[in-house]
């Protein structure tokens, strides 16, 4: 399974941001690239625990349930909910939350496994490194190919 802990798979990744144009069409959703960008920007500081977190209920509920499926190889659904705090309204520059989001990339995948245990994901809660690297890789893969990357 792909991990953003891995090194091929976070180069695969950083590569991929790297060739995104700000000019990309989506595929779906709502967001533009850049927003886009800025929108996995705080996803990422999230899994490196950047910020407070805390589960939501409905989380907690229906986390045991379905944590299996977003964890498997397949990609994410089109049109996925998304956590509000994640949410990206405003008109962002691309070229600087392009960089924002490599910088997070950086900074998650340096803190490591032992950093990414800590952080609280506001849906699923706490997750083991090995689920941190795969989720951070398929929402990272999910947007990407939002807009053909």
């Amino acid at each position: 399974m792909l991990n953003l802990f891995e090194a091929k798979d976070r180069k695969s990744i950083l590569d991929r941001i790297s060739r995104l144009p700000a000019s990309a069409t989506r595929q779906w959703g709502k967001m533009n690239p850049a927003q886009a960008l800025a929108h996995c920007s705080i996803a990422m500081g999230c899994a490196g625990g950047e910020g407070k977190q805390e589960q939501a209920l409905l989380g907690k509920i229906f986390t045991p349930l379905i944590l299996w499926k977003v964890m498997d190889e397949k990609p994410f659904a089109h049109n996925a909910p998304t956590d509000p705090s994640f949410v990206v309204s405003d008109e962002v520059d691309f070229e600087k939350e392009k960089a924002r989001l490599v910088a997070a990339v950086g900074r998650f995948c340096d803190g490591g496994p032992a950093r990414a245990v800590r952080s609280v994901h506001p849906f699923f809660g706490r997750l083991t490194a090995e689920q941190w690297g795969r989720l951070t890789f398929k929402h990272l893969d999910h947007h990407l190919r939002q807009f053909g990357g």
